[in-house]
């Protein structure tokens, strides 16, 4: 049985959360919503807040040892809060050092910048934070998902269907050697 952690806070861009939620469910996976506070996180959709959902852990009662790969939804308010976490950013980087795949789509690679995990990656995002990613020494390519070694980044919600497969497929893989911070 694999589990996966899904890391969100109030902001978070609906769909980028419960697609991949679906998908990963769809597989068997047990999926937690992990997040800095208990009780329910709100999504973001179409310009406006949207759904609630619950939290199933937070940061403090969780460790990058307790799941087999970590997703990150985007959304612009929810990875601007989470790079000022600093647990967020120690779970984040724990995931990589432990050589888990983690996935990320649309704004959510700002929080992997912040952790400094994207120096040398092949990676893609939102076209908004292509630059950010550069500066941080990323590979940023314009394409709908993007794989290295584990690391699995997406654009946009208009990318979920490749992204859930490819984040569904590495999970299944399990571990990579050269999967690095």
């Amino acid at each position: 049985m694999k589990k996966i952690a899904i890391l969100a806070t109030n902001g978070f861009e609906e769909i980028e959360l419960t697609s991949p939620l679906q998908a990963m469910k769809n597989e068997g996976f047990e999926v937690d919503i992990v997040s800095e506070e208990s009780g329910r996180i709100k999504g973001w959709n179409d310009g406006d807040w949207s759904n609630s959902y619950s939290v199933d852990k937070t940061l403090d009662q969780v460790k990058a040892s307790d799941y087999n790969a970590l997703m990150l939804p985007g959304g612009v308010i929810n990875p601007d809060k989470l790079r000022r976490n600093e647990d967020a950013l120690t779970f984040v980087r724990d995931f990589f050092k432990q050589e888990k795949p983690v996935a990320a789509i649309c704004h959510a690679p700002q929080v992997l910048i912040s952790a400094g995990v994207v120096e040398g990656r092949k990676m893609t995002s939102f076209h908004s934070i292509k630059d950010d990613l550069i500066n941080a020494g990323a590979n940023w390519v314009d394409e709908e998902v993007v794989v290295d070694q584990g690391f699995v980044t997406s654009r946009n919600p208009d990318d979920l269907p490749a992204f859930n497969a490819k984040l569904v497929e590495e999970i299944k893989e399990g571990k990579h050697e050269e999967q690095h911070a």
